[in-house]
């Protein structure tokens, strides 16, 4: 059983998405066996949580020992891991904590894989956010999209706005009130059939920038189902976006600088999707 707060109004699924990757995985089947309780009364539904409500999660063996990370890199100041997809980056970030003290540096969306880092310390937390800030971190992704590149590599430039209400962004090809100047680069793109698979990397680490971006250039990854495309991911029946964080690199001056040169390297890969009928 895992026991959880709720430090603010939220629902009950966002809880245990951002907390408990496990209970996140089986939230549908925790709810449908009312194997939930908040404040000891049990939970069918996706409930209203209001600060201080406590909510007990009753996963099975089987659920609990479900694997949501593996391990890249760990030393006594940093721990950097493979989030497998879909997991909230928080509820990654909760079983650190528990297991070493780690702290938050960056997220990924939650139905991105691939590898992040955290701090274990307040020297090296410094040091990460200085270095992500200052764009002395050196990010490579891969993706899946739709529609061949005319080009194998380019750079992209074009400007990010924040939609909160939606919980999107938008992309304008020239300088607009409140949106931000993006640069993503793309390289060794080929093609297979109506999919293409690129390598890219991030000048600027904006909100959603990737898959934004590259559907403004005519390339929506495959499965994105917030700026994809509906038609053909329904097409290749294609539910989570096919987007994988990669490699990290870090360029550090202070007390992590021999770190310098190791780049921490994702098992996962953005494969082509089975199309055969």
């Amino acid at each position: 059983m895992k026991k959880l707060i709720a430090d603010g109004r939220t629902t009950l699924r966002d809880l245990i998405d951002n907390n408990y990757a496990q209970g996140s995985f089986a939230f549908s089947r925790l709810l449908r066996d009312r194997d939930i309780r908040v404040n000891g009364e049990k939970a069918g539904k996706n409930v209203l949580l209001e600060t201080g409500d406590e909510v007990a999660v009753y996963t099975t063996p089987k659920e609990e020992a479900r694997a949501f990370y593996d391990i890249v890199f760990e030393d006594e100041n940093v721990l950097a891991a493979d989030k497998y997809a879909g997991v909230n980056s928080e509820a990654l970030f909760c079983a650190l904590r528990e297991r070493c003290g780690a702290r938050f540096i960056h997220r990924l969306d939650r139905n991105t894989c691939g590898v992040m880092i955290f701090a274990k310390n307040e020297e090296a937390e410094k040091e990460l956010l200085a270095a992500f800030r200052e764009r002395r971190a050196k990010k490579i992704y891969e993706a899946v999209c739709f529609h061949a590149f005319q080009k194998r590599a380019d750079v992209l430039t074009a400007y990010l706005k924040k939609d909160a209400a939606a919980a999107k962004v938008k992309i304008f090809a020239e300088p607009q009130k409140g949106a931000e100047k993006i640069v993503t680069e793309y390289f060794d793109a080929e093609s297979f059939g109506e999919f293409s698979r690129v390598k890219v990397r991030l000048h600027s680490g904006k909100t959603h920038q990737i898959r934004a971006h590259l559907t403004f250039a005519g390339h929506p990854v495959a499965g994105d189902e917030k700026y994809g495309d509906e038609t053909l991911n329904k097409k290749y029946k294609l539910r989570r976006h096919i987007l994988v964080a990669k490699r990290l690199s870090f360029t550090f001056t202070g007390a992590l600088s021999y770190l310098n040169g190791k780049e921490f390297v994702s098992a996962f890969s953005a494969e082509y999707p089975d199309v055969r009928e």
